[in-house]
């Protein structure tokens, strides 16, 4: 079987063209080359205007074909434009994944009146005014899109809290109060600011029967409509564990059985993401953020990292089944609200410790593949990420051998299988130029060996026991293979 890659088709500051689904369309056989196996694609439901990334969700229903919040496309174009790129990929035996935003919705078209308590902002357990009345932008009835494909209505009680008072013209943390009304409980969101159910716009209460009700709806709909599958769930350590392990179960077993799923739950803590997987009986995968925060530390950090602990407290160590791997995302990059994004130096390194290893499925990010010109820019790797994806699709397979023995330079072996013909053997460095003696086997004594990133100019010979001294240029990486070898 080949080694699943994913790609995350997009990142925050495309262009507003409406155009970006037809631009995706035709990178296909680009990604087919590249071994892609899963595509993650963007939110396509109409959001806040046609600027909107995917994430100030309004409304559901609509793929970007109806006229609502002045705009007919979403940011990355049309209902037609979208179903023709994921038939598209599926013929190419690419999965098309949707960005699926449940945790809340945006721009409401009418005010309503309710009360609410005034919340602490870094303590969501803790009010700050009695009960009292409001006005907030919680009717969604969706004009433009005229009742097609669903006539529900979202009202006031459908709602946990909002952040705009519009009778007072005050902005804040509303917990919005009633019968069955307040946040869901500590132990099914996560318990940062006392408790984190609310993040942005009108967050949804997951507890009320007609909401679970009407997303079962959606996304029978949804699925039968637009054939995706695979799901990325967006900002799930905000929502109700408890709803999210009977929604997905729901999907699968009434649906789409074969459906692939993973949650962005934005902990870097294994303990906390075993816990949560433990909360979704294990259904579904997750991104690895601590891993993501070892490389943006490392990055920083120059040759005072230990490249030793890069594994420590990840889910590619902790649970490699359940781990999708990933260097930046649209979140990370500069300019973002979890703005951590890994230096420049360090990015081959990194993709060459998530594609080139065989625990976790790794994600290839759409900014750092084709680079960005511009305010927040930087440089494409897509000539590196090219290369690691061949090695990858070839190479990456049997016996994994590391030799994690330095805290600068750490190596490990790709031993392959009957199928591979070939075996490789990786090396990094955050330092000086390095080199470790690793076991190749006897298979291979007297070979030549050459890096196939190109970083290193020498040839290595392996040693009559199978061993040899590979080495490494300063802050790089080398990935040592056969001479002889057909990649």
């Amino acid at each position: 079987m080949t080694n699943e890659l994913l790609f995350q088709a997009f990142e925050w500051y495309l262009p507003d063209d409406h155009y970006h689904w037809k631009r995706l369309k035709a990178s296909i056989p680009e990604m087919q080359e590249l071994g892609i196996s899963k595509m993650w694609l963007p939110p396509a439901f109409k959001g806040t205007g046609s600027n909107d990334v995917g994430y100030g969700i309004y409304d559901l229903f609509d793929l970007g074909e109806f006229d609502q919040n002045g705009t007919i496309p979403t940011k990355y174009g049309t209902k037609e434009d979208y179903l023709n790129l994921i038939n598209s990929l599926n013929e190419a035996d690419i999965m098309p994944i949707a960005d699926i935003v449940l945790n809340h919705k945006a721009n409401g078209d009418q005010k309503e009146t309710f009360y609410v308590l005034k919340m602490d902002p870094e303590n969501r357990q803790q009010s700050l005014s009695e009960p009292y009345e409001i006005e907030g932008w919680t009717g969604f009835n969706f004009p433009g899109r005229k009742d097609k494909y669903n006539e529900f209505k979202w009202h006031w009680y459908h709602f946990t809290g909002i952040d705009y008072d519009a009778r007072h013209n005050e902005t804040g943390i509303y917990m919005i109060t009633g019968d069955n009304k307040g946040w869901a409980s500590q132990e099914v969101v996560d318990n940062e600011k006392g408790n984190f159910d609310y993040l942005m716009f009108c967050d949804i209460d997951f507890k009320h029967p007609e909401v679970q009700e009407h997303l079962r709806e959606w996304v029978k709909w949804f699925l039968e409509t637009s054939d995706v599958r695979g799901f990325r769930l967006d900002a799930i350590k905000h929502i109700d564990a408890t709803f999210m392990n009977h929604f997905i179960r729901y999907v699968r077993e009434n649906v789409a059985p074969e459906l692939f799923v993973f949650g962005e739950y934005w902990k870097d803590s294994a303990d906390a993401t075993n816990h949560y997987l433990e909360e979704v009986d294990m259904q579904f995968n997750l991104v690895d953020v601590a891993l993501h925060m070892n490389f943006f530390q490392a990055s920083k950090s120059g040759n005072q990292f230990n490249m030793a602990t890069l594994l420590e407290n990840t889910m590619m160590q902790a649970n490699p089944e359940f781990a999708i791997t990933f260097v930046d995302n649209h979140d990370t990059q500069s300019g973002q609200a979890l703005e951590s994004q890994v230096e420049d130096w360090f990015k081959p390194l990194a993709y060459g410790f998530i594609m080139l290893r065989q625990e976790g499925t790794p994600c290839v990010f759409y900014r750092d593949y084709y680079g960005y010109q511009g305010e927040h820019g930087q440089m494409a790797f897509k000539d590196t990420i090219s290369k690691l994806a061949q090695l990858r699709k070839k190479l990456v397979y049997g016996q994994q051998v590391d030799y994690f023995d330095h805290a600068n330079c750490i190596g490990w072996t790709e031993l392959g299988n009957d199928e591979t013909n070939a075996c490789l053997a990786v090396l990094m460095t955050n330092g000086d130029r390095g080199w470790k003696h690793m076991e190749v086997g006897k298979l291979y004594a007297g070979q030549t060996f050459v890096d196939y990133l190109g970083n290193c100019s020498e040839e290595i010979i392996i040693g009559e026991d199978g061993w040899a001294d590979f080495i490494v240029e300063p802050g790089s990486i080398a990935a040592w293979i056969p001479k002889n070898a057909s990649i």
